[in-house]
């Protein structure tokens, strides 16, 4: 028998009572009732009760104990009285009346009590994880995770799919986000850099002969932290398939996602087959490419209106013709709401930085009217063009706001989630996906004006190749795609261009010449030219979608050891300084900004 326990703290039931046995675990808590001590044994799979009485010789000792001391109980199993029975453990009907126990583990004075719901500092957390990650939740989000991972290399299996590992020091590549490097000793003044993704890894596996490729793939990104996105590394389901197009793909992704979500949740899914969005459709509906869909508020475009002779508000008909837009969002059956419920709104939008939310509210007594700030400026009929262009109703209330487009869409977008957390429209108990799809190959750069890639730069162009107009590359639309859950992107992923030349042709739409393109993806461009067949993929975001399932809104919950805001590991103290020696190694000298 194992010397430290015959069973572990979940396991002991009513079938045990009479039984001698051995449990290990850590003092999760202590109450000492004078002529009795109880104490509640805690380890990875649950909690049991323990007893001990004053006239035994160990209860001085025990009472002693510093909670999370570590300790192995000999004992016997007994019943509970029936008014002391704890449904909510599973051990609950019985508990153990301690004969001897021993200290295995010592503890000193907690920084953070382990057994509490206390919210404590991110600093005190990170710098304590050990200890933050025995507390019941993060415990169970962790173990949640790991039952993820497995569960979903399971899936990935039954879908025909091989797992591979692919390298993590490589070469540089412009992918959107600032590389980790690593000098190398051997190759002085060179650097490696670690993957921000596996992507031109899992193409060369396509390019040598394998058809479906796996992996729970380390991702490594210098970027700022924040909710849903943890600095430095991250962890994402990697996979890419051979002969394909982005219908075969978008299949194998809903039924995993489906699979999981149904096995790890309660919640419903408000589709099982997810609805497509096109990118020019998501940013004018929602606003935004990762739309909630729980939302069930809706942008419209009404900028035609303001042209109107019998529309009088003076300001917006002048921005309109200066190129701004009209977008606005209804308000179904608001029009009994205080004015302070309006008024709050437009404040909210002004802190936003926006120059407000205009609105009024669609009244009928003989004909339609308009009452608010702005009702007086809008004509009957004008009304029931807007009426008709947003299938507004009498009685609903219509928010507006103008802006040039790019301001617009992130003002409105913003206003759509709040007005409905107002409004209380978001259902928590459902999950809804969605595909956001055709993006545009290319966007210009407001600041420097230059033609840049506006999402994977080895994405295939949609259209026949001789038929695509690449004089006009801001119309030039991809087989790119996102997957959205409650507003959440998960991944992006795209159908991939195999073709060599016409990787060169968009990569000095963008600016990069031939010889920079050899530079920079040598392998892969190289590899393209010797029978590359068509292929794509995604990689949806483990860490994200534990999030999701675990009812968290940061990403640090549901991660094991991860870094603070400033990319920092207070526990192990990373990054660190090194010694003259190892720099010398490496052929490196320092240069600090003062």
């Amino acid at each position: 028998m194992n010397k430290y326990r015959s069973h572990n703290c979940s396991e002991l039931r009513k079938n045990d009572v009479g039984s001698n046995v051995l449990l290990s675990g850590w003092i999760n808590k202590k109450r000492d009732h004078g002529n009795l001590l109880f104490i509640d044994l805690r380890d990875n799979y649950g909690i049991t009760q323990c007893i001990i009485d004053k006239e035994n010789t160990y209860f001085k000792e025990l009472e002693k104990l510093q909670l999370e001391t570590v300790i192995k109980i000999d004992g016997k199993v007994v019943n509970r009285t029936k008014e002391t029975i704890n449904k909510d453990i599973s051990t609950g009907e019985v508990e153990v009346v301690i004969d001897k126990f021993i200290i295995l583990g010592e503890c000193k004075e907690l920084p953070m009590p382990v057994f509490s719901d206390q919210e404590y500092s991110e600093e005190i957390r990170l710098k304590y994880r050990f200890l933050d990650l025995r507390r019941k939740k993060i415990h169970e989000n962790i173990i949640l995770r790991s039952k993820v991972i497995s569960f979903i290399r399971s899936e990935m299996n039954k879908f025909g799919f091989l797992e591979f590992q692919t390298p993590i020091l490589t070469s540089s590549s412009p992918e959107g986000a600032r590389d980790f490097l690593v000098p190398s000793r051997l190759n002085p003044g060179k650097f490696y850099a670690l993957p921000q993704a596996p992507q031109q890894f899992k193409q060369l596996i396509m390019v040598s002969g394998f058809d479906k490729y796996f992996q729970i793939a380390p991702c490594f990104r210098d970027e700022d932290a924040r909710a849903d996105r943890s600095p430095g590394e991250f962890y994402q389901l990697d996979l890419e398939m051979s002969f394909v197009q982005q219908e075969e793909v978008f299949y194998v992704v809903e039924k995993l996602l489906v699979n999981t979500f149904k096995k790890f949740s309660n919640k419903e899914l408000m589709f099982n087959e997810f609805p497509k969005i096109t990118y020019s459709d998501a940013l004018l509906k929602y606003g935004t490419d990762k739309p909630d869909l729980r939302n069930p508020l809706i942008i419209n475009d009404i900028t035609e209106i303001f042209s109107r002779d019998d529309v009088s508000f003076e300001i917006f008909k002048k921005l309109v013709k200066a190129g701004s837009k009209v977008r606005c969002i209804v308000t179904k059956n608001t029009k009994d709401k205080p004015r302070s419920f309006f008024d709050n709104i437009d404040k909210w939008a002004k802190d936003q930085g926006a120059s407000g939310l205009a609105y009024f509210t669609i009244e009928k007594d003989k004909e339609i009217s308009a009452k608010g700030p702005v009702g007086k400026f809008f004509s009957k009929e004008s009304l029931e063009e807007i009426m008709k262009k947003t299938q507004a109703k009498v009685g609903d209330s219509i928010f507006l706001a103008c802006s040039k487009q790019k301001e617009l869409e992130r003002i409105t977008s913003l206003a759509r989630d709040k007005i409905a957390k107002d409004l209380n429209l978001i259902n928590e108990k459902i999950f809804a996906f969605c595909w956001v799809i055709d993006y545009p190959m290319f966007e210009k750069n407001e600041q420097t004006n230059k033609i840049e890639f506006s999402h994977n730069p080895f994405s295939m162009p949609q259209g026949e190749t001789d038929k695509i107009n690449f004089e006009k590359p801001l119309d030039i639309l991809a087989y790119q795609y996102d997957i959205v859950c409650n507003g959440i992107e998960l991944s992006s992923g795209a159908i991939r261009n195999h073709i060599p030349e016409l990787m060169y042709k968009l990569f000095s739409i963008a600016g990069y010449d031939k010889k920079q393109v050899d530079e920079k993806f040598s392998g892969m461009i190289n590899a393209l030219s010797y029978g590359a067949p068509p292929h794509g993929g995604i990689a949806p975001g483990i860490d994200r979608i534990v999030m999701l399932l675990a009812n968290e809104k940061n990403i640090r919950e549901v991660t094991m050891f991860p870094m603070n805001q400033n990319a920092e590991d207070l526990m192990m103290n990373a990054p660190s300084k090194v010694s003259e020696n190892q720099l010398k190694e490496l052929s490196l000298s320092l240069k600090l900004k003062k």
